[in-house]
């Protein structure tokens, strides 16, 4: 059975940090991209990061670069996002999506999904 599992989120003050992490079963994971979206209440969802299924390429969303680091470790099956300087902006429920070889900016075109972890970044 597919599945991505979300953790991490949680309340932190604006300036401070949070490592998400996702971990995936049932498919193989090394021949899937992965990507972290976010999606704020009344908002549509939104690409933060990606990562290809080597590992070797990445991707950021404008409003994240430098901040956020997305990384990955196909022995554990697992991607992991590191938020730092976060703010209020950042405010969101988070997802890790897989897609099959490479990775887009377009929530549409991946295949799973977790259930979000849910980031809340106070002022």
């Amino acid at each position: 059975q597919v599945r991505l599992v979300e953790s991490g989120g949680g309340l932190v003050q604006a300036g401070g940090s949070l490592r998400l992490s996702c971990a995936a079963y049932g498919f193989t994971f090394s021949d899937y991209a992965m990507g972290w979206f976010r999606q704020a209440p009344g908002k549509e969802r939104e690409f933060v990061a990606g990562i290809s299924w080597t590992g070797s390429s990445t991707r950021y969303a404008f409003s994240v670069k430098d901040r956020f680091t997305i990384s990955r470790d196909n022995a554990k099956n697992t991607v992991l996002l590191q938020m730092n300087s976060l703010k209020p902006e950042d405010t969101a429920l988070y997802y890790c999506a897989a897609r099959f070889r490479g990775f887009t900016n377009f929530p549409q075109e991946y295949d799973y999904w977790g259930q979000g972890t849910q980031v809340t970044v106070s002022s």
